[in-house]
């Protein structure tokens, strides 16, 4: 006859399956194996983007096992989860064990095992046992090592440990990646990613967010205000700068100039500069010199513009264009009473002029707009925490131990005897070297 396992014979058994450090070992070994194929595919794109780069056998088999969002996938998340419920399970189940360790009373022990343990060493002292005492525990203390002691048969025994707390090391490295999934869940929940592409003069407000087809609300608006442009020698972009200004209800709350790697960051949201599309239109900016006055024209390609408070016509009437970038420019102008004026000009340079007998400012230089990647992450502080963490626990676990001294003085016959033993939990060879050290200073001092 046969019965049914009870409930407690269950949860023993997913207790012990989750406590499995094979568990977590296999785990660990799919989710790099995922990650790497997570860095080879690109991901977000469309699924004609798949079809064009890959053929549709590939790109079907990406969409069945999610590989283009792979770390949003189900099954993604469904080992960050199993590996999250190892961890918790894994630290649980050895925690009473490992602090039954560094509470234990290590003065309860025996001299037969003192004297089993490997690392020991015997001698005699010709001061009493009481000063013998008094005068290692001094030597002891300046040295870093904290001592307690207790009467034992004959004698007196003395403990001290160092690194007692190194112990912990390994469930730090636990408690650490716990910390960096829950910011990386507060990233995916609370968080975005996104582009924005701002002519310059313009603003937007919202930004459409990475692989998805909807937008998020900035809450304030961003405003480019100039985009310049370096370039190499063979046409090649080398540097470029975008002026962006923020406004919140039109008011004007913060400018800052943005490179590649030098980012904007405001109210938790960041603005990297990521690209630029170069338009047919032109920028040109007319200053009145004797007044002051300054206008700003987006002026198509072979278009005439007016500025009509002061009664002048200009246009830009050829160009000569490397690739997308604009060289020279040939500007048309003229005023009220004025022959026109036809010149060439280099992007951004600045020519003086008279019309109408007044002077005036020219510039001009082709339009383009930003690209910027917007972000907004209110859990990277808890991956930098949790990251920080990971490597103390990782340098606690792998070059700290916990180290433990005994040192048992009795009378015997007519001199006091001494007896020291030592153990670690791992660098026995370092532990070896530095109690041969400890031991010698004791001898020479007692």
């Amino acid at each position: 006859m046969t019965t049914k396992p009870s409930s407690v014979n269950v949860f023993s058994l997913l207790w012990d399956f989750f406590a499995s450090v094979k568990l977590a070992l296999l785990t660990l070994g799919v989710l790099c194996l995922a990650s790497i194929v997570g860095t080879i595919i690109p991901q977000g794109e469309a699924f004609s983007w798949y079809v064009r780069k890959f053929g549709p056998w590939q790109a079907q088999l990406f969409n069945l096992f999610q590989l283009s969002d792979l770390f949003g996938s189900l099954w993604f998340k469904a080992l960050l989860g199993i590996l999250s419920c190892n961890l918790i399970i894994c630290s649980l189940d050895r925690f009473p064990q490992i602090w039954k360790k560094i509470t234990a009373d290590n003065l309860d022990t025996t001299v037969v095992r003192l004297q089993s343990i490997k690392r020991n060493s015997r001698w005699t002292s010709s001061l009493p046992p009481a000063r013998t005492v008094e005068e290692i525990a001094r030597l002891l203390g300046r040295n870093g090592w904290k001592t307690s002691s207790r009467e034992l048969d004959n004698g007196t025994l003395l403990f001290s440990q160092r690194g007692a707390w190194t112990r912990l090391g390994f469930f730090v490295v636990h408690a650490s990646i716990l910390i960096i999934l829950t910011g990386a869940i507060i990233g995916s929940l609370l968080g975005f990613k996104g582009t924005a592409l701002i002519p310059e003069g313009r603003s937007v407000s919202e930004i459409r967010t990475t692989g998805k087809s909807s937008s998020v609300d900035l809450g304030f608006e961003v405003r480019c205000d100039t985009f310049g442009i370096e370039y190499y020698q063979n046409g090649m972009p080398k540097e470029y700068r975008s002026d962006l200004t923020l406004l919140e209800q039109g008011r004007e709350v913060l400018h800052k100039s943005i490179m590649v790697n030098h980012p904007l960051t405001y109210k938790g949201i960041t603005f990297y500069q990521s690209s630029f599309e170069a338009y047919r239109d032109f920028i040109i900016t007319l200053t009145d010199k004797e007044s002051g006055d300054r206008q700003i024209f987006v002026t198509p390609y072979q278009k005439q513009r007016t500025w009509e408070e002061k009664a002048l016509r200009f246009g830009v009437i050829n160009a000569e264009v490397s690739e997308d970038r604009i060289s020279r420019m040939k500007i048309w102008i003229t005023g009220p009473d004025d022959a026109p004026s036809v010149f060439w000009m280099d992007p951004g340079q600045t020519i003086p002029l008279t019309l109408h007998g007044r002077p005036y400012l020219i510039s001009a230089k082709q339009m383009y707009a930003t690209g910027l990647q917007v972000a907004k992450d209110p859990g990277v502080w808890w991956v930098y925490i949790g990251c920080t963490l990971i490597l103390a626990g990782l340098f606690t676990t792998f070059f700290l131990s916990h180290r433990k001294i005994w040192i048992y003085v009795h009378q015997e016959k007519q001199a006091t005897a001494i007896l020291m033993a030592g153990s670690t939990n791992k660098n026995k060879a370092g532990f070896d070297g530095h109690f041969s050290r400890l031991t010698e200073l004791l001898k020479a001092a007692v």
